[in-house]
This record gives C-alpha cells, sequence and structure tokens, in this order.
C-alpha cells in the first residue's frame, strides 16, 4: 500500500516532555515521518534531538517557544522549524501539531 491513514481521535494520547501526543504513523516499519498532535502543558520539559528536525505548527493558545534558551512569542498559525541540536521546549498552554523528520525515535529525545 502506498499511503497510510490515521483517525488522530482514535489514537490514545501519551505522556511526552510536552505534555500529551497523540502520535499518528508511529510504527516500526515507517521511518520516514510522524505526525503528532500534542496538548502542551505549562512546564514542558526542555530537550533535544540528535537526528529529528521537528516542525511545531501552533493550533490553539498563545505562549513561547524557549529555544536554545530565547524565548520568541507564538500563537495560532505559527510554524516553528527545529533543527537536530536545538534545546527547545514550548512555554503555556497550547495544542500544536508536531511534524518530526525522520520518524519519531523516542530514543532521540536528549536532556540536559
Amino acid at each position: 500500500m502506498n499511503y497510510l491513514l490515521e483517525q488522530l481521535d482514535a489514537i490514545a494520547p501519551v505522556e511526552c516532555p510536552c505534555g500529551q501526543a497523540r502520535r499518528a504513523f508511529a510504527s516500526p516499519e515507517n521511518k520516514t515521518a510522524t505526525l503528532h498532535v500534542v496538548d502542551i502543558k505549562t512546564d514542558s520539559e526542555v530537550h533535544y534531538h540528535k537526528k529529528m528536525t521537528e516542525i511545531y505548527f501552533i493550533l490553539e493558545g498563545e505562549g513561547y517557544m524557549e529555544l536554545d534558551g530565547e524565548r520568541v512569542p507564538v500563537r495560532p498559525m505559527t510554524s516553528v522549524l527545529i533543527k537536530p541540536g536545538c534545546r527547545h521546549r514550548a512555554v503555556g498552554r497550547m495544542k500544536i501539531v508536531n511534524v518530526p523528520i525522520p520518524a519519531f525515535d523516542p530514543a532521540d529525545e536528549w536532556f540536559d
């Protein structure tokens, strides 16, 4: 089959450093990319990835992205591309779409 289909509201949320994530296309055979809908908690943890690039797209709420120690304001329709090695976290209650490339790998979450 040349496509994958996911119903995100049918995926159980899992705890992550940012809050609660529903992870679509997260299967061992898919190495290309995943798509997560994340409910950001107010005290998300600073972390980074050595291999993954992430694209955050803010759906709801306002706050800040902390990127290598710099806080930048974000609101709905803001998108941020986070390169490997960038220490980051979202600050404030938000709902985002996160696209990890390559596909999300929990072994590539690092904390100082």
